[in-house]
């Protein structure tokens, strides 16, 4: 699958890589996501929550068979070799999918700072409200209702320590798997925030190199 936009971002150390999920795709992962949650025993089998740190309503795992036929592991392979070759101007020969979940997102719900497993983790957004609500007070500069901030580090002189997405369909971010994150709640009701995100390794001495 074939990557028409990248985006590299490098708000502080490590690069951030923003890319554009194909609208094939994109229906595809809605389309099986719908019909997996109506099999309720397929959805206990799937169920992934327990290993993340989410306080979310539903998280779930996607299955191999899938993520292959679907053209989602094509895809993220293609990205993060695209990102490497950007930033280290070197190929990676392994690309190793250890975990991809969906996150399903309700009011109130909301993602506590932490980090993932593997080398390499991501987040790509699939189906979202029409606006996160508004905050308690009015005057509030910056809203950061369900938003995801990267943290990196402290705040410095000449040196953020943050970098906030601002979620839209079918935008999917990549980043190593060390960097810290935060998903903030929202505030509509009976609207979701649904995700995906995954975990990866690929060539170690690429990883490793200092």
């Amino acid at each position: 699958m074939s990557i028409n936009e990248i985006k590299v971002f490098k708000p502080f150390g490590p690069s951030i890589v923003k890319v554009v999920i194909p609208e094939s795709l994109l229906s595809i992962l809605n389309n099986y996501i719908d019909e997996t949650i109506l099999d309720v025993k397929k959805i206990k089998k799937l169920d992934h929550g327990f290993k993340l740190a989410g306080n979310v309503q539903q998280e779930f795992q996607l299955e191999e068979e899938f993520v292959k036929s679907s053209g989602l592991l094509n895809f993220l392979f293609t990205a993060v070799q695209k990102w490497v070759e950007l930033v280290e101007k070197k190929k990676i020969t392994n690309f190793n999918l250890l975990s991809s979940w969906i996150v399903r997102q309700f009011e109130n719900e909301y993602n506590p700072i932490h980090t993932h497993g593997g080398h390499i983790s991501g987040v790509g957004y699939l189906k979202l409200p029409n606006n996160f609500g508004e905050t308690f007070q009015n005057n509030k500069k910056n809203n950061f209702n369900g938003k995801l901030s990267l943290v990196h580090g402290s705040q410095m002189f000449s040196c953020k320590s943050t970098f906030t997405i601002t979620p839209k369909v079918g935008d999917f971010y990549f980043f190593p798997n060390y960097l810290m994150h935060i998903v903030y709640p929202f505030y509509r009701k009976d609207e979701e925030r649904r995700s995906i995100s995954f975990n990866a390794l690929i060539d170690e001495n690429i990883y490793n190199s200092f």
